[in-house]
């Protein structure tokens, strides 16, 4: 129940601060920019989109998100509370991974511009939640916001540029230990999905649990004390 309450709160955040309507016009544009392109290449473009904007922007907005609640001590409130570390990172990557899951299955037509909507739905709830812990441990780690940005540039090129590479031809099965690359693979459903999911779930869970772990550090600088 606690975490439930927590993870509303922040979703109510997340509207007031326009997250919804910012994500509702990102996703129009993309769909109307995918009426230009043609058939043969309308479901790779789409997935590049889905991983690009929905996956990526998590780990941005992340930021954004933890250096408000310093702005406005609102961590210090949490801290003293009975919220543990674990509670307060799940509820941040459930309720980001939300929005982009309506946004990917959107562009991907609900199935029909992108086979699949499930394993498409599933996917970026589990990639965004990765890529958000990411934003996570370096939002914890810089002071300001021009700081977490300039950290995210060399995260977000390493994550960036074998996924699409692979998108725009695929190669070896070695590539899918990339984590981004195993996501581009889920989304196409590809003959190595098997091999992608593993990759996919054992990279978020590593992540995850150093996530968890930062952020406990980082309570405990603020005053509180969580096990």
């Amino acid at each position: 129940m606690r975490f439930l309450s927590v993870l509303k709160g922040d979703i109510r955040f997340q509207f007031r601060y326009g997250f919804y309507f910012i994500y509702a016009l990102f996703t129009l544009l993309y769909v109307l920019i995918l009426q230009l392109v043609g058939e043969q290449w309308q479901a790779r473009v789409a997935v590049l989109m889905i991983y690009s904007d929905p996956a990526v922007l998590g780990l941005f907005f992340m930021g954004a998100i933890l250096q408000f609640e310093k702005d406005e001590h609102t961590l210090h409130s949490l801290v003293v509370s009975l919220l543990k570390p674990g509670e307060y990172v799940l509820s941040k990557l459930c309720s980001l991974s939300i929005i982009a899951t309506l946004v990917a299955l959107s562009i991907a037509g609900f199935g029909t511009v992108v086979a699949h909507p499930v394993l498409v739905g599933s996917t970026i709830f589990i990639g965004s939640c990765l890529f958000s812990s990411l934003g996570l441990v370096l939002a914890t780690k810089t002071d300001t916001l021009n700081q977490f940005i300039f950290a995210t540039i060399p995260c977000l090129l390493v994550i960036s540029i074998p996924a699409a590479l692979y998108i725009l031809r695929p190669g070896s099965p070695w590539m899918l230990l990339h984590p981004g690359v195993s996501i581009i693979e889920l989304c196409l459903s590809g003959e190595h999905r098997v091999l992608a999911g593993v990759s996919l779930l054992l990279w978020t869970s590593g992540v995850l649990y150093y996530t968890v772990q930062t952020t406990r550090a980082f309570f405990n600088t603020l005053g509180g004390v969580k096990r």
